[in-house]
């Protein structure tokens, strides 16, 4: 074969061949409907995974390492922010607070987190120590009760365990 051979002029394809490009990825699903997109008023409902929602009061959340310093830094905190809210920071609150911590970082996880809701005079203080566990002590709930407590439990919920006062802020 010489270079004047016609079938040494044609054209050779490129190698490799093309490839065709990817699929457009499809459009997202539009959002799910809410209560105001769909002109139900708002009532009591949990939320994901039956997970509590806050509404129609102040509240506040501090995520907090699960350490001993972390009761002095939650009682801190809870103070200074019933503090802002122009509320009577009971005599009580200190110690609540870090026993509230205490049992919560006691189960044994990495993080706990505490919960402030104020309404109408009262507060509910609640730690959270993400960490399923059966082994609190029995002395947590009469200790919250004998420091002030107007009333206090504990559950287990799909997060963790819960710890919760209800405390009078007139007093």
């Amino acid at each position: 074969m010489t270079h004047t051979d016609p079938e040494a002029r044609k054209p050779r394809p490129d190698y490799p061949p093309k490839t065709p490009p990817p699929p457009k990825r499809p459009p997202n699903p539009p959002p799910p409907q809410t209560e105001l997109d769909t002109g139900r008023p708002p009532g009591p409902r949990s939320g994901r995974a039956g997970r509590t929602l806050m509404r129609n009061r102040r509240g506040a959340t501090w995520p907090l390492e699960a350490q001993p310093w972390s009761a002095g830094r939650a009682s801190a905190q809870v103070s200074d922010r019933l503090k802002d809210w122009g509320c009577a920071r009971p005599d009580a609150l200190d110690g609540l607070v870090r026993h509230l911590v205490g049992a919560a970082v006691a189960d044994g996880g990495r993080r706990v987190s505490v919960h402030l809701a104020e309404e109408n005079g009262h507060a509910l203080i609640m730690a959270l120590s993400h960490q399923s566990s059966d082994a609190l002590d029995d002395a947590v709930l009469p200790r919250l009760r004998d420091l002030g407590a107007g009333s206090c439990g504990t559950e287990m919920t799909v997060d963790g365990r819960q710890v919760w006062v209800l405390l009078d802020l007139a007093s």
